[in-house]
């Protein structure tokens, strides 16, 4: 019998994004899959686009009375609810990390002798995940970073405007490349903009947005370990317009700017985007700002400066900006897994990922466990 797999519908707020596109969809089915997808009138691929590569069509919300060896696929955190599930779902769960309230969200899988392969944990041979929002992370990050300096030349007495997502990344190429000229113009030169992180992910998609826009090659820092291996803070971000970090913070570091640095009278800085958003990490190496921003309002004014405005973009949910593309390049990227689903007791991957599923079911309270410990016998 095939494998079947359900996409759930989401309706998080201002997500259009997918963990299965259209195109991913019909090599799941080429490979001997079933997949049915639920309609749904938030993602950006339209129902038609899924029935058009063979996939079943099923109610928004049928998941739930889906049978037991189906598997749940699904891309945000399920909606806050107390029955128990119980499905295999392959998700982003956000409870492995000890986050409020992850006892209430992972006790429902054990309850209901469900099972969680999360997203965030598929890794590689060498440990590096499989699949992750980085590369478009940065990439939507510098795009709206560059349009926040030129707003800031242009349009001084206003914040900036609120945004919403692209339905291609051409249309914002288009706004970025509109914005930079006009900014450009005002200021008589081109931003000069660092990104920390640059080899990475998410620090590369933010330099080929800079490129793509029309920044040109001596306008854009590209710094990584070799030039913040000495500690901050740096005066290089401070005499820069824009700075965006793409760092994944693992360990304490040194800030890589603070209100004294700030305060130096060759800061040209005026826009931080801080695509990392370690807004509440106590070792955060950006401590000038303490909330994140919103698609509502991007831009978060930093007291104290305003001789040039100093603002920050701390939107922890960037790719959304571009859903169709991060979308397609995500589920590119963990296809190789997903097809392997059928062998998920025996493939590295989602063998990992029920051993890690099962420690932290190992770690709630016994009474939160339920049908869990039958299975397992503890």
């Amino acid at each position: 019998m095939a494998t079947t797999l359900h996409l759930r519908s989401e309706s998080k707020p201002l997500e259009h994004r997918s963990a299965l596109t259209p195109s991913t969809t019909k090599a799941l089915l080429d490979a001997g899959y079933k997949v049915n997808i639920e309609r749904s009138p938030e993602r950006i691929f339209e129902d038609s686009e899924f029935e058009a590569v063979g996939a079943t069509l099923v109610p928004e919300g049928s998941w739930k009375d889906a049978p037991a060896d189906h598997i749940i696929v699904g891309l945000k955190e399920l909606p806050e609810d107390k029955f128990a599930l119980k499905h295999t779902h392959v998700q982003f769960a956000h409870c492995y990390k000890n986050q409020g309230g992850w006892q209430d969200v992972l006790s429902r899988f054990p309850h209901g002798g469900g099972t969680l392969l999360d997203l965030e944990f598929l890794t590689d041979d060498v440990g590096r995940r499989v699949a992750a929002f980085g590369y478009h992370a940065g990439y939507a990050g510098a795009a709206l970073a560059i349009e926040a300096w030129a707003h800031q030349l242009t349009n001084p007495s206003e914040p900036m405007g609120s945004v919403s997502s692209y339905p291609s990344q051409d249309l914002l190429l288009k706004d970025v490349h509109a914005a930079l000229e006009k900014g450009s113009k005002v200021a008589g030169r081109q931003p000069r903009v660092l990104v920390i992180g640059a080899l990475g992910r998410c620090g590369r998609g933010a330099v080929d947005l800079c490129k793509q826009a029309g920044v040109s090659d001596e306008n854009i820092l590209k710094w990584d370990l070799p030039e913040t291996k000495k500690g901050g803070p740096f005066e290089e971000i401070v005499e820069s317009d824009i700075f965006v970090n793409c760092i994944y913070l693992s360990d304490p570091i040194p800030p890589f700017i603070n209100k004294q640095s700030l305060s130096s009278p060759k800061r040209n800085l005026s826009v931080v985007c801080d695509v990392s958003c370690d807004t509440t990490n106590p070792h955060n190496p950006i401590p000038i700002y303490t909330e994140n921003s919103t698609f509502a309002n991007p831009t978060l004014p930093v007291p104290g400066f305003e001789n040039p405005p100093l603002c920050v973009i701390s939107i922890d949910h960037l790719p959304s900006l571009l859903p169709r593309e991060a979308s397609e390049a995500f589920s590119q990227a963990l296809l190789p897994s997903l097809l392997q689903l059928r062998e998920r007791k025996s493939a590295r991957v989602w063998k990992q990922a029920e051993e890690l599923f099962n420690e932290k079911v190992g770690t709630l309270p016994e009474a939160m466990r339920g049908a869990w410990n039958k299975i397992t016998g503890t």
